[in-house]
């Protein structure tokens, strides 16, 4: 998998531009709440009874928010970014084999180095290993579904994996869920941390997706769709998709390309 690595971050194309959001307290930009979905959205079930209905309420950062955990890559095991190898048992898991690649950055385009990136999804045919998921589609013996990265000091990482199936889920009778993967990234503070999604380019399911469509600005709804990287992709192996990650940005002053005062 290490071979791999000069090739795709030379496939590393259209980085995000830097912007200049509008700064709020606590060491971080204040989240532009107009491009998240609601969180009651009647079309997405279960989101009606868990959701608040009192107005949110603006509380400081403390130093626990604004600071976070630092990892280093002895915390990662040599197949952690390689879910085709790391629960294999006794051959390869069925499914089209992928790569997926990009960069944790901030708001202000930087990237975040040493930065922690879990994911996990369900197999190729749409189930995930888990004791409550109970979908008629079998479980591959080879297959754990689950990984993690750290991202480079240009906050680059990648990871191999195969393409998850779509699967139904009970929030009306023929509800599917578009093929996607899962993240969880720590970034620099825990203020930073964010879990999402990420989906294929060209997946019918996505426009219909009762929990996607709750998202009013399209092109945050394009931020989490990955498209086809032909450059970074494997010949006769593994086609590659590219998924930027941006986390809220630090108001620190940068000089020399280095935080001052933090």
């Amino acid at each position: 998998m290490n071979a791999q690595a000069p090739a795709l971050r030379d496939a590393r194309l259209n980085r995000p531009e830097p912007l200049t959001p509008p700064l709020g307290d606590g060491g971080f930009f204040q989240r532009d709440r107009s491009i998240h979905p609601p969180a009651h959205a009647p079309g997405y079930k279960s989101s009606v009874l868990r959701s608040p209905r009192q107005a949110l309420l603006s509380l400081e950062g403390s130093i626990s928010e604004i600071t976070g955990p630092v990892f280093g890559h002895n915390d990662l095991g040599p197949l952690d970014n390689d879910l085709i190898r790391n629960y294999a048992k006794d051959g390869d898991p069925i499914g089209e084999r992928i790569v997926v690649h990009g960069r944790v950055v901030d708001e202000t385009g930087r990237g975040v180095p040493n930065t922690l990136v879990e994911f996990w999804q369900a197999n190729a045919g749409g189930r995930y290993r888990h004791k409550k998921d109970t979908y008629l589609a079998p479980i591959d013996p080879n297959f754990g579904g689950c990984g993690r990265a750290l991202t480079d000091d240009t906050g680059y990482y990648y990871f191999r994996t195969v393409k998850p199936g779509p699967y139904p889920w009970r929030n009306y009778v023929n509800s599917w869920r578009p093929a996607h993967i899962h993240f969880s990234v720590f970034g620099s503070g825990f203020a930073q941390r964010l879990i999402t999604q990420m989906y294929f380019e060209g997946d019918p399911l996505i426009p219909i997706c009762p929990i996607l469509t709750t998202i009013p600005d399209k092109d945050a709804l394009d931020r989490l769709v990955a498209p086809l990287d032909l450059n970074a992709s494997t010949p006769f192996d593994s086609l590659a998709y590219r998924f930027d990650v941006v986390l809220r940005g630090q108001r620190s002053t940068y000089f020399e390309n280095r935080t001052a005062g933090n």
